[in-house]
């Protein structure tokens, strides 16, 4: 059974960082994209950042490049989004999601996967 499960959301003050991390269970992982999605109050869900666990490369949405940064471990089957430079417009709940062969790109700017997590809340409050 495939399981993300997020962790790492809270409240920050605008300039402030936080790390997201997804735990993955239950997938083949070397076949999958993983990527971060966020909602926030009243807006579509948007990919935020997604990366290949099969070769690393990864794509970030014009809002968030230069501040947010995705990585994994392979080893211990997690993905991490290191958020600095926090502006309120980053509120917003954060999902971890896979899809498998997907492209870093078409995941992102589709907002699809197989596989979605219930998701962290992140609050960015003056």
């Amino acid at each position: 059974q495939v399981q993300l499960v997020e962790s790492g959301g809270g409240l920050v003050q605008p300039g402030g960082s936080l790390r997201l991390s997804c735990a993955a269970s239950g997938v083949k992982w070397d076949y999958y994209t993983i990527g971060w999605f966020r909602q926030g109050p009243g807006k579509e869900r948007e990919g935020v950042s997604c990366i290949s666990v099969n070769d690393g490369s990864t794509y970030y949405a014009d809002s968030v490049k230069g501040r947010f940064t995705i990585s994994r471990d392979n080893a211990k089957n997690m993905v991490y989004l290191q958020m600095n430079s926090l502006k309120p417009e980053d509120t917003a709940r954060y999902y971890c999601a896979a899809e498998r062969l997907g492209d870093v790109r078409l995941t992102c700017v589709m907002a699809s996967g197989d596989y979605w997590g219930q998701g962290t809340q992140v609050t960015v409050f003056s």
